[in-house]
């Protein structure tokens, strides 16, 4: 008789008083009872550690703040199962994502890393939360049987295949230690893959800040990845070409309308028609799926923060991820 593979849950923890519950009463609820659940806490300042004792799960305490790719590390060398399953404390898994795990990579076999991504309905509702929920569901699942990462708030992989490749760079840049991961395993001849099955709602409480905030951070930091990785360009998840065209054809559109504006010329202004329905029709699939998800009203608003607001925050984001590697390297030119 067969035994079934234990899945070993990681989930890192700093400061997730807020949202840690309702991860872990997700996580017990699952309807696949051939797991265990290692929360590692990254040197808390909340209440955390007082909620996470209240589920049977095993708990690690850090003595000083690490970093959630240290985390990550650290739950892995405590765990027992032939599987492991990474995701976040601000994620709240569906019932059927354990089974889903273990399904996927045994039809797959070690060779391969397997992705989920967030249900297109986050777990708090709010415009903004929903945006970003939609947003990367789509990005994620562009193609999934070759995406270029898989992100650690829904990735499995044998427990043997992380230890024999050493798991997560700590000490890097930080919240993109899985695409890292991701790139070096590829690079050793490992085969990922996005199963679309494997969902987890994201608790998000994004405001317009937050949304914004999220948005220039991120993008600092995968520019600032991106160069070193000689990527910069490449069709990667959030980071795909239908957001970089969408930057470009902003600053097109209004530089056009600027323009117009100083000149009266009409031509301008026409210009700046055509590169927006040129900007609608390279991202109509995401707008599409605002609409599919929740309704036209809604495609329409998120049309306007998409083309209009976002790309505000996604430049500037790489415009300080560039300065950051330009200091980088003068640092590193005087230095030697």
């Amino acid at each position: 008789m067969t035994m079934t593979p234990l899945v070993s849950i990681i989930i890192p923890n700093f400061n997730g008083e807020s949202t840690i519950e309702n991860c872990l009463r997700a996580v017990f609820a699952s309807d696949d009872p051939h797991f265990e659940v290692i929360v590692v806490d990254d040197h808390s300042e909340d209440e955390s550690v007082n909620i996470i004792k209240r589920f049977p799960c095993h708990l690690v305490t850090l003595e000083k703040h690490s970093g959630a790719a240290a985390a990550r590390n650290v739950g892995a060398n405590k765990s027992h199962g032939q599987i492991l399953f990474f995701t976040d404390a601000d994620c709240v898994p569906t019932k059927h994502c354990i089974k889903e795990v273990r399904h996927a990579l045994l039809t797959n076999g070690p060779d391969y890393i397997v992705g989920g991504t967030y249900l297109r309905q986050p777990y708090d509702d709010g415009f903004f939360s929903k945006f970003q929920s939609v947003f990367i569901n789509y990005s994620e699942t562009k193609h999934i049987s070759h995406p270029d990462y898989i992100a650690t708030h829904a990735m499995g992989i044998f427990a043997s295949t992380f230890s024999r490749t050493n798991g997560f760079k700590e000490h890097r840049l930080p919240i993109l230690e899985d695409v890292e991961f991701s790139h070096r395993l590829r690079r050793l001849g490992y085969r990922l893959v996005i199963n679309p099955q494997i969902l987890v709602q994201h608790i998000f409480n994004f405001s317009l800040k937050k949304s914004i905030v999220n948005a220039l951070k991120k993008s600092s930091y995968w520019t600032l990845y991106s160069i070193s990785n000689n990527d910069l360009f490449s069709d990667s998840g959030t980071a795909s070409y239908e957001l970089k065209a969408n930057v470009i054809l902003f600053y097109l559109t209004l530089t056009a309308c600027l323009l117009f504006l100083l000149t009266d010329n009409i031509t301008l202004l026409a210009l700046s028609g055509l590169f927006t329905i040129m900007n609608i029709v390279i991202n109509r699939h995401l707008l599409k799926a605002f609409k599919d998800t929740y309704g036209i009203a809604f495609s329409l608003l998120s049309a306007m923060y998409y083309l209009w607001i976002f790309p505000l925050p996604v430049s500037m984001g790489s415009v300080i991820g560039f300065i950051k590697h330009f200091q980088t390297t003068q640092a590193l030119v005087i230095n030697k």
